[in-house]
């Protein structure tokens, strides 16, 4: 038992030995013109003059006089002090001392970083010869190519080729300035990598974000977090940004905002594909166009909406399949829609249903006129029916080939119609129901009070007959082609997004 023991101790030993061997710390070389030991100047300390040279695992150590210290394995350097660390880095200052121990290297006064695409200078700045990464804590400014950097705190891994700045951020180029809490520059790529609220500011553009990265080569960027881009046209907003700012080319991903402040045009989805040069864009998957109006705005979805200039350069906004149209006195239905900024006018598109107030309108095809933000004239062609519902059982109705809305202070006041007219219109002593009206004439003008039909004129080869609301003919109470659609009329600016 005892040889047992003997021998599992050897073995310990033998390993813990090992570790130490292979853990050992290597002693620092120096070399020089001229040597001397003086204790009154530094206890312990060799003094070193003239071409002083220190070698230490792959780093190589210059300078003008030193002291090395050899039972602590350090040195104090002074003056033209130059480190060369595996030829990835070059460090220059008036002082240095340096651990052999930790491989630590504190430079000091006039410090300069020297990699293979970036200049460093400060007042001083500590090197891990080791990790081969250096860092500072007050103040540093990095050249690398056209671009200045600053910072008040900073780290450089040498391997990776990566600065990581903190604290007062500020990367100057001759096109904008980068102001950042937080940057990453790798010098390499070109490419700063921010983590913190950053604002990049040009000539003509603004961008914002709170993480992504910027190519200052390629001014490619990928904005993340509050992200913002704005330029002399537009403001584009949203979760994550894709931007190209020599092309203009951008692609957002989730809450994406487009605003044109000059057209009063607001765009909105969770996926768009955007050119700023060219001012165009697309957007689905919840696409949203709103136009600002004096008191109120206009509302539109649809699955997809693509903005784009005309010849003139005016705007020209289409939106395809499924559009549902939301404002507080105004709402409806259509396929598609086409709106131009040259005229101000809405064109719909299959089968359109409007409502106003108490009134559905439908018709094949519609254009809204706008004049001062407000609308103005509605045009119905093909198959124009309005209806207003009089009770739970009984609707005026009116039906032509075409049909002109009039509003005033957003109230439809007027409608002429022309061709093939038709109407049921329920006469009204004061409040009470005192029969019903069946006529036909080529053309008619209504009058509204109140969205409800108060005067009817027939112009052209008028036939009708009051009929008491006991006797009407049942089978002419309902106009051909008489659709309610109350059940999908869009309830409010949310609720256009609802699917049936």
């Amino acid at each position: 038992m005892k040889a047992f023991r003997l021998i599992i101790c050897l073995v310990l030993v033998s390993v813990f030995a090992s570790r130490l061997s292979a853990q050992e710390i290597k002693q620092v070389e120096a070399s020089a013109d001229d040597a001397e030991f003086n204790q009154s100047i530094a206890g312990g300390a060799q003094r070193l003059i003239g071409n002083v040279r220190f070698t230490h695992e792959g780093a190589i150590m210059y300078c003008d006089s030193a002291y090395f210290y050899g039972a602590t394995n350090s040195l104090d350097a002074f003056n033209r002090v130059h480190i060369n660390q595996a030829d990835t880095v070059d460090l220059y200052g008036d002082f240095l001392h340096y651990d052999g121990n930790t491989r630590i290297a504190e430079i000091r006064r006039n410090v300069r970083l020297v990699g293979s695409n970036t200049t460093l200078t400060t007042e001083a700045l500590d090197f891990d010869l080791g990790k081969n990464a250096g860092y500072y804590t007050n103040h540093a400014d990095i050249v690398s190519g056209d671009n200045k950097l600053n910072s008040i705190q900073g780290y450089y891994y040498a391997n990776q080729e990566m600065y990581y700045f903190r604290d007062s951020v500020v990367l100057r180029n001759p096109d904008y300035t980068i102001y950042s809490d937080t940057l990453q520059y790798h010098t390499p790529t070109s490419i700063a990598y921010f983590f913190g609220p950053t604002e990049i500011i040009g000539d003509s553009s603004y961008i914002y974000c709170e993480d992504g990265w910027y190519n200052t080569e390629t001014d490619k960027s990928m904005l993340r977090e509050n992200a913002l881009v704005r330029n002399n046209k537009q403001t584009i907003k949203g979760d994550t940004l894709y931007y190209e700012k020599v092309t203009g080319y951008g692609e957002g991903y989730s809450n994406i905002e487009i605003f044109d402040e000059e057209q009063n045009i607001i765009l909105r989805g969770n996926r768009a594909f955007i050119n700023q040069n060219e001012d165009r864009a697309l957007l689905t998957d919840s696409a949203l166009f709103i136009y600002i109006t004096k008191d109120d705005s206009l509302y539109v979805h649809a699955d997809t909406l693509r903005s784009r200039p005309d010849s003139a350069g005016t705007r020209e906004l289409m939106a395809y399949y499924g559009v549902r149209i939301f404002k507080s006195d105004l709402q409806g239905l259509c396929d598609s829609l086409f709106y131009s900024t040259a005229d101000s006018v809405l064109k719909l598109f299959h089968k359109p249903v409007l409502w106003s107030e108490t009134n559905q309108l439908s018709s094949d095809y519609m254009e809204i006129w706008t004049k001062n933000k407000e609308v103005d004239q509605l045009h119905m062609k093909q198959l124009a029916f309005i209806i207003n519902q009089e009770d739970s059982a009984r609707f005026n109705q009116i039906k032509g080939r075409s049909m002109t809305g009039y509003f005033r202070n957003n109230e439809l006041y007027k409608i002429i119609t022309k061709g093939n007219g038709q109407t049921v219109y329920y006469a009204k002593d004061k409040d009470e129901l005192i029969g019903v009206n069946i006529a036909q004439s080529s053309d008619i003008t209504i009058w509204l009070r109140e969205n409800k039909p108060d005067k009817i004129s027939f112009q052209v080869k008028p036939t009708g007959t009051l009929y008491p609301l006991d006797t009407a003919p049942k089978e002419e109470l309902i106009l051909k082609d008489f659709k309610w659609l109350e059940v999908s009329r869009p309830k409010d600016r949310n609720d256009i997004f609802r699917k049936e």
